[in-house]
């Protein structure tokens, strides 16, 4: 699929947000990414309110608590899954409002939530193992979320009144892929992935997310050197990285880029720095490597008009609100020299 519901030059941001006042943030998402505003997370609430809670406050007919260790499926939602639930209900009023103050409806709206193999990877089963470990209850949950989602896009769509894309979050898909994460005991590892065996549940995934919105499916990926082709085998229509991940980068991997991008998708490009470098940066300074990496990689520089968006490298949820305003108006101001390049560039 490869219709483009977001104008040309629309930038748009990963999800996570400082501080912890949900008008505050979706006002801010209104105001400064106007063409592609998303769901803020504010994750600084704490407990539910981080990429893993907040996914499995969706999830139908499973529920999780909170053990010492982290997230864990338990028999009946108890209070830390009820608290889950409520925030993203109240940061649901809170985008409501913010749409209705602005007057205007938005060309499309991105809601974000853990993919499979980092919720799998998170959330433990009752006797401490990952979910992912249990194959029969990888697809329960799999299912789950997407039953989820079906009622979450509803809402937000009549919340909005706007067509909704999709964002799946996988940090951990390298992890899963290389077999570095730890059993329960802290001794062992959790055996690698087989590559085939990841694409399929996230072709599982991203079709599903596909029949419920009818719209293009975001795969994002900040790890350093994503599995980007990966992630477009399994048929993500756009793939969101951290351009910081370019950083020494093999020509392997520039060429894994290239194909991804000459295939068609259309790639979020993590262009932002997340929290304040220690010198304030210009636009140029922004918006330079992104236009090497299409000469680099043999593109017109129209490709980023087409088939491009700018986004922080990763969430803000570690800037401060200051760095967070700037980031989103250079992320915005992106957008725009993608469609008209300054002079000089």
């Amino acid at each position: 699929m490869s219709e483009r519901l977001w104008p040309s030059g629309a930038a748009t941001a990963i999800g996570s947000m400082p501080d912890t006042d949900p008008a505050e943030a979706a006002a801010v998402v209104f105001g400064e990414l106007p063409d592609f505003p998303h769901l803020p997370e504010l994750p600084g609430r704490g407990v539910g309110a981080d990429m893993l809670g907040r996914t499995a406050a969706l999830l139908v007919d499973l529920a999780v608590d909170v053990v010492p260790s982290g997230y864990r499926v338990v028999d009946r939602p108890g209070h830390e899954h009820r608290r889950a639930v409520d925030l993203l209900r109240w940061d649901l009023d809170a985008v409501q409002e913010a749409r209705e103050k602005a007057g205007v409806t938005p060309p499309v709206f991105k809601v974000q939530l853990a993919g499979p193999w980092t919720l799998g990877a998170g959330i433990e089963l009752p006797r401490g193992h990952r979910v992912m470990t249990d194959r029969g209850a990888l697809r329960d949950f799999t299912s789950s979320l997407l039953d989820g989602l079906a009622e979450h896009v509803a809402e937000v769509q009549a919340r909005t009144g706007a067509p909704v894309v999709v964002q799946f979050d996988e940090p951990s898909l390298p992890a899963v892929l290389a077999g570095d994460l730890s059993t329960p005991s802290g001794y062992g590892t959790v055996p690698a992935v087989p590559a085939p065996e990841a694409r399929q549940l996230l072709t599982t995934v991203i079709e599903g997310a596909r029949r419920i919105t009818g719209h293009p499916v975001v795969l994002h990926c900040c790890a350093a050197k994503p599995p980007l082709g990966l992630l477009r085998e399994a048929g993500a229509d756009a793939v969101a990285f951290d351009l910081a991940a370019l950083g020494g980068a093999s020509a392997a991997f520039l060429d894994e880029i290239g194909e991804v991008w000459d295939g068609g998708a259309t790639l979020f490009l993590g262009a932002v720095p997340a929290t304040a470098p220690g010198s304030p940066p210009t636009l140029k300074d922004i918006g330079e490597p992104v236009f090497r990496l299409a000469d680099r990689l043999g593109f017109n520089r129209s490709v980023l008009a087409e088939r491009a968006v700018p986004t922080p490298a990763c969430g803000l949820a570690g800037a401060t609100p200051e760095w967070m305003r700037r980031a989103l108006a250079l992320t915005r101001d992106l957008g725009k020299a993608f469609v008209e390049p300054p002079e000089g560039w």
